[in-house]
């Protein structure tokens, strides 16, 4: 139970998350909520620190790409949901393995649908106008463009890969 219960919250995240394109606060409670209970369940009362810690280290690890809004604030907000079930290593390793498969996917869209280096003139222009102006805009575009894909996909298939022990 205590490992299944993150992969039903992230997939439950990403089904939100394609079908709305947002990820429910209700759900990010109520995950933060059963995070908290599993963790005393196996724990006891000395698990509010791990939990909190768990909590706390995706807003740490993330809060930049925040700011640049390269990161949307559902995704970190699931993060810290799934942080507090999962613990501190775990947390990290699942951040670490979404970074990479979600990578891998956008790698793949590259190569098949898209420019490679109309994209990496993008990503320079984007910090050069920040550089220059010190102005933060979104770096993401508007719109259902395929290079806009959803970031609760890889998250998921990390907690999968978290559920099946390879991590």
């Amino acid at each position: 139970m205590y490992t299944i219960w993150p992969v039903i919250v992230a997939g439950v995240s990403v089904v939100m998350d394609i079908r709305e394109a947002r990820i429910d606060n209700g759900w990010i409670c109520f995950s933060m909520c059963m995070g908290f209970i599993l963790q005393l369940l196996q724990g006891g009362a000395g698990s509010l620190i791990p939990f909190a810690a768990g909590t706390a280290v995706p807003l740490v690890l993330l809060g930049i790409l925040f700011y640049f809004r390269m990161l949307g604030p559902g995704d970190i907000k699931l993060f810290c949901a799934l942080g507090g079930a999962m613990g501190i290593r775990d947390i990290v390793w699942c951040i670490a393995v979404s970074f990479l498969l979600g990578a891998v996917i956008s790698v793949a869209i590259l190569i098949f649908c898209g420019d490679i280096r109309q994209r990496f003139q993008y990503f320079f222009r984007y910090f050069q106008e920040f550089l220059h102006t010190g102005e933060r805009k979104p770096y993401y575009r508007k719109g259902m463009a395929l290079e806009n894909f959803h970031f609760t996909v890889p998250v998921f298939l990390s907690v999968v890969l978290y559920a099946g022990g390879v991590y």
